[in-house]
């Protein structure tokens, strides 16, 4: 879910050679879209029976635990050193923490449909962002008319000319609002963490933990212990967190290191597709003629945000 798809965890770059996996990239690639976008979908029914927070530390303990299992397995250690520690407390904090918390707090009131539409603006905040954090990110005409397409998307999502009738403005903006949380994110590890050593997996296992020990931190000043665990949205809790956090981080990973992140990073224009498909097929929510209009002006502004002149490569 949830800034560009490639940039949700540490994109700190591998240092070593990977063996061929035995699943081919488009596959492995079309596995990722299916599982982000039946995230939206977890969340909601996770909400139904637990608080926010408990839904969001449920999703990060079983994530963590999928990704520690895979440090064992490739005998890797947490990274070393308390400035790489602290960096990191503050990407758990943009990059999971607070967007995973904001979209369960979102859905109480909005549909998953339009959460999953409004994370696809990620790209238009992190081309926005980056034209003022990031030095090598030159605005270009093409990107500057991707980012006005994408609010022109949105607008239409919302319904701007009804006066956002019927539009929960709260949830709204909490999504919009954890969908800015990624691209900030990225962007501090991209000016902190870049160049540690530490592999992929060493560090975003250390992030998730630190996730898991924030959220162990606040969930109990906000919410009781729950007196009934219902089994659909526990269950629920239980894949978000195991294939929507830990596997799907996994497989992100090994699509940047195989394809590069440009490649991998398309992923996040299939995202919200899905989602909305799901949040229509097995929830049954409503959809209106703006919400996929709306949705496909964005994914459009989202694609020229981040295209390049040829023979310009991405930092």
């Amino acid at each position: 879910m949830s800034t560009t798809t490639a940039s949700r965890a540490t994109p700190a770059p591998p240092t070593t050679a990977t063996p061929r996996p035995a699943l081919d990239w488009r596959i492995r690639f079309g596995v990722l879209a299916l599982i982000w976008g039946f995230s939206f979908l977890l969340i909601k029914v996770g909400t139904e029976g637990f608080a926010p927070f408990q839904v969001t530390l449920g999703r990060l303990l079983f994530g963590a635990a999928v990704v520690l299992v895979a440090m064992i397995v490739k005998r890797q250690r947490l990274p070393r050193g308390p400035r790489t520690w602290g960096h990191l407390a503050v990407a758990a904090l943009f990059l999971n923490a607070l967007p995973f918390s904001l979209f369960a707090f979102a859905e109480e009131t909005i549909p998953s449909t339009l959460a999953g539409i409004c994370n696809a603006t990620s790209p238009l905040w992190g081309m926005a962002l980056s034209l003022v954090a990031l030095s090598e990110d030159r605005p270009t005409r093409r990107r500057v008319a991707g980012l006005g397409i994408g609010f022109l998307g949105v607008l239409t999502v919302l319904g701007v000319w009804q006066g956002f009738h019927g539009l929960d403005v709260a949830g709204t903006a909490m999504a919009l609002l954890a969908s800015l949380c990624y691209p900030i994110g990225w962007i501090y590890v991209r000016r902190t963490l870049a160049n540690t050593g530490e592999s992929n997996v060493s560090m975003i296992g250390a992030q998730l933990l630190l996730a898991t020990a924030q959220l162990a931190l606040v969930t109990p000043l906000f919410t009781s212990w729950p007196t009934h665990f219902a089994m659909g949205p526990l269950l629920a809790i239980a894949a978000l967190g195991a294939l929507g956090t830990g596997v799907a981080f996994l497989i992100q990973y090994g699509l940047v290191s195989e394809v590069g992140p440009t490649t991998a990073q398309m992923v996040t224009y299939f995202v919200p597709v899905i989602a909305t498909a799901a949040g229509v097929a097995v929830l049954g929510e409503s959809l209106s003629w703006s919400t996929p209009i709306g949705a496909a002006i964005v994914l459009a502004g989202a694609a020229l945000t981040q295209s390049r002149r040829r023979g310009v490569s991405r930092p």
